[in-house]
């Protein structure tokens, strides 16, 4: 049997007998001609007229004769188009694993618009939620929301079970916490695990992903308990499951939640494990974002000189694999320790760097926060006041879009110490008493 174009979904035709007779017309045969001496014309125009349901060796010598699968004349659906869009999108989500996420787009973009939608429910949904997956990372969570709003139609159907409906809402919650959308992504994560949880179907990995990313709206609120108890029900999980990935994901978020709890000895123990996974695995990513947080530990374990040597290899491991948001952390991590080591104006050419790479990154909103206040510092201590002033309001601008009351006095404590620069003792007691005011429930 010859190879043949494949009719794309919106020219297929809803009945057996119009697709027979479309196959035929495409082969330019008559009825006649199609029937040779086993059928009569008028059999073969009794089928296109869907008078009569072939046998399934009828349909199948119809099918040699046109060079067409008999899945097609049967379903509408090309079997050996549906192998192929399959492939398309098992390539889409292997490269989504290994964060090639302008290749996963590419793939997955158009993948299933071959085939009828009704037939590619499945495939479609796969395609949704790697293609999400994909933009959410690369910052295009615009982007990301209607693809995952379309996969939340498609599971709603009695085909698919609630494990998918909560793989949906978990996605969903992922693109709303990195809009820093937290009350909705923190709503959105517990409807995800209460329909995991009693759907009765094995989904220990999905439940160990969901813990981990609640516990960073937990972290983001402020309520480490919840937080630290979130990550060990998720490393409990991932490591029942024997899954060294899903294992260093819970282990790096104890390291964040712990540095965030001021045990830093604890933390780089729990980055250290995670660094070690991430790289028996092969994810390299990954591996690079563990070299930041190291270096910040480092850092404030009170060893400045061997924290630079992480940056730089974060740094190099972020451009190796084409992640600018990550490269932007390792260098914003460098000029804050340059910043405290008395490099004022390496400080100010670093984090001016990282800001370039934080462009128009919404998702890292607080990382550009951070940036803007070491330039900003950096500025104070060379006396461009008005400079510093600028960035400072900046960083209050951008913290302002995070439910953190932390973010908000660290921009205000820093317009203090520029008020104090200023002579400006009233105005800088009133900041201060302001990031104190936010700052009394948490811990310094």
């Amino acid at each position: 049997m010859t190879s043949h174009e494949s009719v794309t979904a919106p020219d297929v035709p809803p009945t057996l007998g119009q697709r027979l007779r479309q196959a035929r017309l495409a082969r330019g045969l008559t009825q006649s001609a199609l029937a040779e001496s086993r059928f009569s014309k008028q059999y073969v125009s009794q089928l296109e007229r869907d008078r009569l349901r072939p046998t399934v060796e009828t349909l199948a010598w119809l099918a040699e004769r046109l060079e067409v699968d008999p899945a097609y004349l049967a379903t509408g659906v090309d079997g050996r188009e549906r192998e192929r869009v399959e492939s398309v999108v098992a390539r889409g989500e292997a490269a989504l694993e290994a964060h090639d996420y302008a290749e996963a787009i590419s793939l997955l973009a158009s993948a299933t618009s071959s085939l009828p939608p009704e037939s590619a429910s499945d495939l479609e949904l796969r395609a949704l939620l790697a293609e999400s997956w994909a933009r959410m990372y690369i910052g295009e969570m615009r982007e990301a929301l209607p693809l995952l709003a379309r996969a939340r139609e498609i599971v709603e159907d009695s085909a698919f079970s609630d494990v998918d409906r909560a793989e949906v809402l978990f996605r969903l919650g992922c693109c709303r916490y990195r809009l820093t959308s937290v009350a909705t992504a923190m709503a959105l994560f517990n409807e995800a695990l209460d329909l995991a949880e009693r759907s009765g179907i094995p989904c220990d990995r999905l439940r160990s992903r969901i813990f981990g990313w609640r516990s960073r709206c937990y972290r983001r609120q402020r309520d480490w308990e919840a937080a630290r108890e979130d990550v060990e029900r998720a490393l409990e999980l991932a490591e029942a499951l024997d899954d060294p990935r899903a294992t260093a994901d819970a282990y790096f978020l104890g390291a964040l939640v712990a540095e965030r709890r001021g045990q830093w000895v604890a933390a780089r123990s729990y980055a250290e494990q995670a660094k070690v996974l991430y790289e028996q695995v092969e994810d390299r990513a990954n591996t690079g974002k563990l070299l930041t947080t190291l270096g910040g530990l480092t850092f404030l374990l009170g060893r400045p000189d061997e924290s630079i040597p992480y940056f730089k290899q974060a740094f190099g491991v972020a451009l190796e694999v084409g992640s600018d948001a990550d490269a932007a952390q390792a260098v914003s991590s460098l000029a804050q320790v340059h910043l405290r080591t008395g490099q004022v104006e390496l400080a100010e050419e670093q984090a001016r760097h990282a800001l370039e790479l934080l462009a128009g990154r919404v998702d890292f909103i607080d990382e550009i926060g951070n940036a803007q206040l070491v330039l900003g510092r950096s500025l104070l201590e060379q006396g461009k006041l008005e400079e510093a002033e600028e960035k400072f309001r900046a960083a209050e601008e951008s913290f302002g879009q995070l439910s953190s009351a932390s973010h908000k006095a660290a921009a205000w404590t820093a317009q203090a110490e520029l008020a104090v620069h200023r002579g400006d003792k009233e105005g800088a007691i009133h900041l201060y008493q302001r990031a104190v005011e936010a700052l009394q429930d948490f811990r310094f």
